[in-house]
């Protein structure tokens, strides 16, 4: 078994940057992905951020990958990087188990950060399993990473954030978009990037679902229908549009299942998108230096999981006796960057979810 200082599972946006600031103190970090190389889900994002000039307002998603792992390699001295490895489990004498190159290795821990960020959620519908029907990350995986087109006529199911930015970027790869269907009564994403949409022809359908997919082999067509006020179909509003895909953008569930492992408190928290762990103001789980950052604490924008990760880092190094001088100043930035990237109509339904996952007492 090896010892490590601090380990941190996930090298996306929140686990990148905890990396960088616990490196920063001169804590010593592993740094472990699943993946064949660092970045999350950034890496397929081609569009420009919101937020302020701290969290990278105005650059592309991919560029801020790049920047993140471009300030984890200036550490590289006390980051070690770990990539297609996957951690298998969790357990209570604070050990973490590793298949990495198909062996398990054993590594103990000072301090722990879970940074695993969220998985998609699937939409249940007749014929769902039909070759051609996806999910918007993996669709991002298909244009943004390998330039392969999903298909040429595509139905976008989901009205969030990300399913107006796939469908804006699927048109921009020259594929018709031929509805966006949205279950309720008005579109859950900001609004410029509908109005993006409409101008461009696609047709945003509230009120209205996929009822069944149609294909001998993949899809060919689909089935629409309308719900009415209390999410019931209404019988008689059945429509079909041919399609050969389909793009599944109905939201993301924490992925928590090494917390469970580990025996953090969880809670089922729907506006943070499921099961997430209670935490306090420095993001320690019910679990002694054990911390969390990211999607995996509840569903939001990459600029958040970015901000929890500076913080997180920081708090887990102070927690283990790397407190840098100016600590306290530089947590209270963190969490007033927090506070604003929250605030606003758009932020209510996370304040209301963070306020049911607060520790009392775990400082």
């Amino acid at each position: 078994m090896t010892n490590k200082e601090l380990i941190i599972v996930g090298g996306g946006p929140a686990g990148l940057a905890a990396a960088y600031t616990a490196a920063q103190t001169g804590c010593h970090v592993l740094l472990i992905d699943r993946n064949p190389q660092m970045g999350g889900q950034l890496i397929k994002q081609t569009h420009k951020f919101f937020g302020s000039e701290k969290q990278f307002a105005k650059t592309r998603g991919l560029n801020i990958a790049k920047k993140l792992i471009s300030d984890v390699e200036t550490c590289s001295d006390r980051i070690e990087i770990i990539c297609d490895a996957t951690v298998v489990g969790l357990y209570a004498d604070q050990v973490v188990n590793v298949l990495h190159n198909e062996k398990y290795y054993k590594y103990h821990f000072d301090a722990l950060i879970i940074a695993t960020g969220a998985g998609e959620k699937m939409l249940a519908f007749e014929n769902n399993d039909l070759p051609g029907i996806y999910g918007a990350g993996a669709v991002q995986t298909l244009m943004n990473l390998y330039g392969v087109l999903p298909g040429q006529n595509i139905v976008m199911v989901g009205s969030g954030n990300i399913g107006l930015i796939v469908s804006y970027q699927l048109i921009q790869a020259g594929v018709h978009v031929k509805a966006l269907l949205e279950a309720a009564p008005k579109i859950g994403g900001y609004k410029v990037h509908a109005s993006k949409l409409r101008r461009l022809g696609v047709d945003i359908l509230t009120q209205t679902t996929i009822q069944r997919a149609i294909g001998n082999g993949c899809v060919n067509q689909i089935e629409t229908i309308e719900l009415d006020d209390s999410w019931k179909p209404i019988k008689g509003t059945e429509k079909l549009i041919d399609v050969d895909a389909v793009c599944i953008a109905v939201g993301l569930s924490p992925l928590y299942q090494l917390l469970a492992m580990g025996g953090a408190e969880l809670k089922y928290v729907p506006e943070l998108g499921g099961m997430v762990p209670i935490v306090d103001g420095l993001h320690q789980t019910t679990i002694n230096n054990i911390f969390v950052a990211g999607d995996v604490a509840g569903v939001e924008e990459a600029s958040s999981a970015i901000v929890e990760g500076y913080l997180s880092g920081l708090a887990a190094a102070a927690k283990i006796g790397y407190q840098q001088p100016d600590y306290q100043k530089s947590i209270a930035d963190y969490q007033q960057q927090l506070k604003n990237l929250r605030s606003g109509p758009f932020g209510a339904k996370i304040r209301a979810g963070l306020k049911k996952v607060e520790a009392k007492t775990n400082a």
